[in-house]
């Protein structure tokens, strides 16, 4: 049998991450089939991969500091005592900042607040060494508390029962991290074999909780750390469905937290990464419980992660942009039949046929790209998004064909490393060379999933060819332009790209712009508002269309803080 440790120090967390991101790997597909609660859209195994995944990747990046650290004082082994090997502290705190930053979906959510409970424990700054048995029982204690204070109506037959089921055994076993482990991983399947009698969902399906099943996963990873061996298939094991038998005369989830959701569930699931105070997020969980359900709002130290279910997208992110600074913004459309007890007797979600992905400028947008059936990705003034957030958003569309609309000249090529990537997953992938989101709402608007991809795809892309698009910003700086020379604090209109016109007046300058476009002709106008626009802008310019361009329609959003104050398309 391998050498395994025997406390809980740097190298048995760098351990456990890489057992547990293989035991989900295997599970994965399984625990997607699974997953009924709160919303049956077929990706809580691969929400909980893609979280400890990056809680992996960031305590492999700790080593790695660590041995090149090692290196230049001598010990380059990361095992070894020294410079070389980073402290319990070091890879706890960072195992549990990778999961924050990375959670995805409700129960990765969740199990990320589950790692930080364990890491304030492990990582305390105390007098008493939480690296033993009984550091060990503290520490998952102290996460399942964490997680359930995290969520705003905490339901029983969850992830969240089976933390508390795994805290609870763990503080009757023996000592040793090896036995602490080992109890709380038969007591997390106990519980996780009770869910179908707490949840009616769980039951009708004839499954256990997805989420929990993913727990267990990682407490079986747990196990194997300091064990050296994968708990055996006897004994405490749970299979994913059950006996529907077995369950019923069970009291129903009604008596306890929230109960199953309506049937009518929100239309989409809005994530972001949030800087903020505890005063502000304490206001944010406020407003956002109004708002929706299925909120989890986790971290601290002023980065949080915020998850709910709403039907209002805009104003979720909204809220988030008056709490603080949401970045990392995830909004996705839940398909006919992801609604929560909707789904629940029908077999769990095949991948659509095909979706849209499309990067968008601001949260009213993203917004309207929702309510249209496609996934977005928020893209911020100077923060545009990697390749690896347009991956993501591929995964999340959860569909056999991807059309990808970056939105933006200077993504393209960050599109086509995605879409690349996503082949590679077995998606395909078209990308649609959209420059600015009025030619992405273009080619929405003639997107029709019932026809061929191929035909798809050239009308979308025949539909943005022909959007003429231009914007109105305002000047950060003095600089040389097509139109001469600009001063910080200028109005300027883009056409295409390029500056057209240089002004003092928003108003007056959106009207050359809009002028100039339409002297080439057009049948639509579509106007796309940002918040720090004149009010009266969008008034004038829809009156002046309809008084000077016969036959020519006009159509007006709100873009939300999207940067430039206002986008102009012609069609």
């Amino acid at each position: 049998m391998p050498q395994v440790p025997q406390t809980f120090d740097a190298l048995a967390v760098r351990t456990w991450c890489g057992l547990a991101l293989q035991a989900l790997g295997r599970a994965r597909a399984e625990i997607d089939a699974i997953n009924v609660y709160p919303v049956a859209d077929g990706d809580t195994g691969t929400n909980l991969y893609l979280t400890v995944e990056s809680a992996a990747t960031a305590v492999e990046a700790v080593f790695a500091g660590h041995d090149a650290m090692g290196a230049v004082g001598g010990t380059s082994d990361a095992a070894s005592a020294g410079p070389g090997r980073p402290t319990l502290a070091d890879a706890v705190q960072a195992m549990a900042h990778g999961a924050l930053i990375g959670a995805r979906g409700n129960s990765g959510t969740i199990l990320a607040q589950l790692l930080r409970g364990m890491a304030q424990v492990l990582a305390a700054d105390s007098e008493t060494a939480h690296t033993d048995g009984q550091g060990l029982r503290l520490a998952l204690r102290h996460a399942a508390d964490s997680a359930r204070e995290a969520v705003a109506h905490p339901v029983e037959g969850t992830v969240l029962t089976v933390a508390s089921a795994a805290a609870d055994a763990a503080t009757g076993a023996e000592d040793g991290c090896g036995a602490v482990a080992r109890a709380a991983y038969e007591g997390a399947c106990a519980a996780l074999a009770a869910t179908p009698g707490q949840l009616a969902v769980l039951r009708r399906a004839g499954v256990v909780d997805a989420g929990g099943r993913g727990l267990v996963a990682v407490l079986a990873a747990l196990v194997e750390t300091f064990t050296g061996e994968a708990p055996g298939a006897s004994g405490a094991v749970v299979h994913a469905r059950v006996d529907d038998e077995a369950a019923a005369g069970r009291p129903d989830a009604g008596e306890c937290g929230d109960g199953p959701p309506a049937e009518d569930g929100p239309a989409f699931e809005v994530i972001y990464l949030l800087e903020a105070d505890d005063a502000a997020v304490s206001r944010l969980r406020s407003r956002l419980d109004g708002l929706g359900e299925s909120l989890v709002v986790v971290g601290g130290d002023g980065l949080w992660n915020v998850h709910v279910h709403v039907d209002d997208a805009g104003a979720a992110v909204e809220a988030g942009v008056e709490a603080g600074r949401p970045y990392r913004i995830r909004i996705t459309h839940f398909a006919a039949g992801d609604v929560h007890t909707g789904g629940a007797g029908r077999p769990p979600r095949e991948p659509a046929q095909r979706a849209v992905v499309a990067v968008v400028p601001g949260e009213g947008l993203a917004g309207l790209y929702a309510e249209a059936g496609a996934t977005t990705v928020l893209a911020r003034a100077g923060e545009p998004p990697v390749s690896g957030e347009l991956v993501d958003a591929v995964r999340r569309a959860h569909a056999r064909e991807v059309v990808l609309l970056p939105n933006d000249a200077e993504l393209r090529h960050t599109a086509a490393a995605a879409a690349e990537q996503a082949r590679t997953e077995g998606v395909r992938v078209a990308l649609i060379p959209t420059r600015s989101a009025v030619q992405g709402i273009a080619a929405l608007a003639v997107h029709e999933p019932e026809r061929r991809f191929d035909e798809d795809v050239v009308a979308m892309t025949s539909a943005a060819g022909a959007t003429r698009y231009a914007e109105v910003a305002v000047a950060e700086r003095q600089s040389w332009t097509m139109a001469g020379i600009c001063q910080a604090g200028d109005v300027l209109g883009l056409i295409e790209d390029d500056v057209a016109v240089i002004g003092s007046d928003v108003t007056e300058t959106a009207e050359i712009i809009l002028d100039r476009m339409l002297a080439a002709g057009g049948e639509m106008v579509t106007l796309v508002l940002g918040d720090e626009a004149p009010e009266s802008i969008a008034a004038h310019l829809e009156s002046r269309v309809r008084e000077s361009y016969l036959a020519v329609d006009t159509v007006v959003y709100r873009g939300g803080r999207q940067g430039p104050l206002l986008l102009i398309g012609v069609e």
